[in-house]
């Protein structure tokens, strides 16, 4: 067997960490934005190196929405080397510890999976438009999954450990981290003190939340108390103008969510277990009508227009081809019945589909929010009905996962149209 057959796993990883290199050398952004919100970024690093006091009074001023916290590293890293392009390549390489810690979590989730299967799954992060660009173009959004992964990596240590109340406290700790560098991640503290309360006593719960709160605390003073409200900063696109706006419609935000969701898990609609789940449905009369009915609902209250730009893959893809919301709401359909079918028995699926859609408070919604997390969700919180050991046995699961993921890196580069 030759050299390559034998390490086939690292050559890959090795010729996927050069391509994301070359793409840096080259100013890639495949999502379109990185580098302009970056070039912003280096002017608010400016003005905090200029007044600390000013900066952190007046955050809100700046037309940025994206945590602080993200600033200061950027500016502490800057202040060190004196050169862009080093702290981008510094921020890169922070970035990309993801995927070692992506590949611990498999191990654990999963004992019996080989090691180069992990490092290959692993791997397909490094496909993703939004792990390239912004780790290409430093930003909050990647920082924050890294942290927010490390929390699910001591949340599985619990799990396999004797729900040892230590790595609870480690999980707590790096979910707070998390949302300090990406806020929307703050809500996935209620998902895991509903995990942690099923395993250990109701004092070490109490104990917890004060943790959770104390921890909390900066964030609270800084946003309630000096009113600093940061998360309205910006333009909307489409607005003429106006601030990033909080929105509330509920129907923009489960639909488009869904079909994003829908997107990422299409490709495992191929294994037996889990299509039968899912078909098993349309066999139910009452259940389709009660979903069908819901999702007219939700299509009547529907208003997000292509001009805020997002909306994700299925929706933009509509506009494209028919000018309207007529092949989004039908793929919409079948999105909801699909995460119908993995929460029907799952208060735990429920639950991480429900905080993914509350966790985004702003107007618009893009595909970059919801990727690679979904990806990671998949294989390490999710409760799905599929035999991982045959999965993982099958090597052609890793072809066909590969070419999925290449689907929107192409498309982005290509089609220039797809702005989700």
């Amino acid at each position: 067997m030759s050299f390559l057959q034998k390490k086939f796993d690292i050559v890959i990883l090795i010729l996927l960490y050069f391509s994301l290199i070359i793409g840096f050398f080259l100013n890639e952004d495949l999502n379109g934005g990185a580098r302009s919100d970056y070039e912003g970024y280096k002017i608010i690093i400016k003005k905090f190196n200029e007044n600390l006091k000013y900066f952190f009074l007046n955050y809100n001023e700046f037309g940025n929405r994206h945590s602080p916290v993200t600033i200061i590293l950027l500016s502490f890293i800057q202040n060190i080397f004196l050169n862009d392009v080093v702290t981008r390549f510094i921020f890169l390489h922070i970035n990309l510890l993801l995927i070692p810690i992506f590949f611990c979590c498999l191990k654990i989730r999963f004992p019996f999976i080989k090691k180069n299967i992990a490092l290959l799954i692993a791997g397909v992060i490094f496909l993703s438009p939004t792990f390239r660009s912004l780790t290409i173009w430093p930003d909050s959004r990647i920082l924050g999954v890294f942290f927010f992964t490390i929390g699910i990596f001591f949340y599985l240590k619990f799990t396999q450990k004797n729900y040892l109340f230590k790595y609870a406290i480690f999980n707590t700790f790096f979910i707070v981290l998390a949302s300090y560098i990406s806020p929307n991640f703050s809500v996935f503290s209620i998902f895991f003190l509903f995990k942690f309360l099923k395993k250990i006593s109701i004092n070490k719960i109490i104990l917890l939340i004060v943790i959770n709160f104390l921890l909390s605390l900066p964030a609270l003073y800084y946003i309630f108390f000096l009113d600093i409200f940061f998360f309205t900063a910006g333009k909307t696109p489409g607005l003429y103008g106006d601030s990033v706006s909080l929105d509330f419609n509920l129907s923009n935000k489960i639909l488009i969510i869904s079909s994003i969701v829908f997107f990422h898990l299409l490709i495992f609609l191929r294994e037996k277990e889990f299509f039968f789940k899912i078909s098993y449905l349309f066999g139910n009369k009452v259940i389709i009508l009660l979903i069908t009915l819901f999702h007219l609902i939700l299509c009547f209250f529907f208003n997000y227009l292509p001009i805020f730009t997002g909306g994700g893959f299925f929706f933009q893809l509509s506009h494209y081809l028919f000018n309207g919301n007529e092949l989004f709401f039908l793929i919409s359909l079948i999105s909801l019945i699909f995460i119908f079918s993995l929460c029907i028995n799952s208060f735990s699926n429920f639950m991480i589909f429900s905080l993914l859609i509350i966790s985004n408070l702003q107007l618009t919604i893009y595909h970059k929010y919801y990727e690679p997390l979904i990806f990671i969700l998949f294989f390490l919180l999710l409760d799905i009905n599929l035999n991982f050991k045959n999965f993982f046995k099958n090597k052609k699961n890793l072809i066909y996962l590969y070419a999925f993921n290449l689907i929107l890196p192409f498309a982005k580069f290509y089609k220039k149209i797809f702005f989700f």
